[in-house]
């Protein structure tokens, strides 16, 4: 069997995989409303994180699932990557997660055994990092690897965040460094540095365990995590779904330290276009800014961080205490105002 690139394997990686915000519209346009049942606390109306079934006065049930294709080489990181990925959804909705299912597609003619266990393995360990067992799963032979899981976690009602439940005044908190898409291309093409590979993976792996906690804060309204659709694409998801529009000052989104420069020489993703393509007539930026910063504002995040919405007057101490809980990147990049719902970057 001829040793390959994992990602030579596969026609895109990671969260760039998803289908394009305006393809997932279309899709969905005719679909019946699940809010018909009352005890569905969110479904798909808002494009949330997660599907939230409230069990009873004290316990709601989030479900979600997440699988793509490698965005890097390395078996076992491509599992620890993926898994963190799909964990972050239950997160995301304020929720903890209790137990997982694997999803797993392989090209077994291409990839040999021990390959395919690297990537398990990965995807337990960071599970075990989560405190949960994966209790089983599926697995195909499949043209493209895949890998994720599916995954089931708990949250008090009065707890579960929403992405539409942001308010005017609120101010906005990114937990993780933004260029997965960038960094991802420049690997896919051999000119990403070692320590910038080293900044990616530290990003990817970490867990946002933090939504949990945040979710406890009454201060903290609303919360989504940054995926395929980039910064630009699941922040109009917030504005749209909460009736707010939000201005984000470039200025302070933190950026990978190699993002921009890669960015500026042309290492971006086709999702990047594809999600411009999808929401850009909701977005409105600075008439002069370049397309390759633009690129920046719309690159697919793979196991990206939160995007926070909360009260300004607290703002700086909740990201104090993100901050202090592991998450060095965490910033404070705009705030949620009054207005025709969409957003503004300055």
């Amino acid at each position: 069997m001829t040793s390959v690139r994992l990602t030579d394997l596969a026609h895109g990686g990671g969260c760039g995989c998803k289908l394009a915000p305006a393809v997932l519209r279309q899709l969905l346009a005719n679909k019946p409303a699940t809010m018909a049942f009352a005890q569905l606390l969110v479904g798909t109306e808002s494009s949330d994180d997660a599907a939230v079934w409230q069990v009873d006065e004290r316990t709601c049930v989030i479900a979600t699932t997440d699988f793509f294709m490698p965005v890097v080489d390395d078996p076992y990181d491509f599992g620890c990557i993926a898994a963190a990925n799909a964990l972050s959804d239950v997160y995301a909705m304020g929720g903890k997660p209790i137990m997982a299912l694997a999803i797993l597609g392989m090209p077994l003619n291409k990839i040999d055994v021990e390959t395919v266990r690297a990537i398990l393995a990965g995807g337990e360990a960071i599970c075990a990092q989560a405190g949960i067992p994966i209790a089983g799963g599926h697995s195909i032979d499949s043209a493209e690897p895949i890998y994720g899981l599916a995954v089931i976690g708990l949250c008090a009602p009065a707890n579960v965040r929403r992405n539409s439940t942001a308010r005017s005044g609120d101010a906005l908190i990114v937990t993780k460094g933004i260029g997965v898409g960038i960094y991802s291309a420049a690997f896919k093409k051999q000119v990403l540095a070692a320590p910038a590979y080293a900044e990616m993976l530290a990003s990817t792996t970490l867990l946002n365990r933090i939504g949990h906690e945040l979710a406890e804060d009454v201060d903290v309204h609303a919360i989504t995590d940054i995926t395929g659709f980039g910064l630009l694409g699941h922040g109009l998801e917030m504005a749209v779904a909460s009736g707010v529009r939000l201005r984000i000052e470039q200025a302070r989104i933190p950026f990978f330290a190699e993002a921009e420069a890669l960015a500026e020489a042309g290492y971006v993703t086709g999702a990047s276009e594809r999600n411009w393509n999808s929401y850009g007539e909701r977005v409105t930026l600075p008439p002069d800014l370049p397309a390759w910063r633009r690129a920046l504002l719309t690159d697919p995040q793979t196991s990206g961080g939160l995007l926070v919405a909360c009260k300004a007057e607290r703002a700086e101490a909740i990201r104090t205490m993100i901050e202090a809980a592991g998450y060095p990147r965490a910033s404070i990049i705009g705030v949620a105002a009054a207005g025709t719902p969409g957003i503004e970057v300055v």
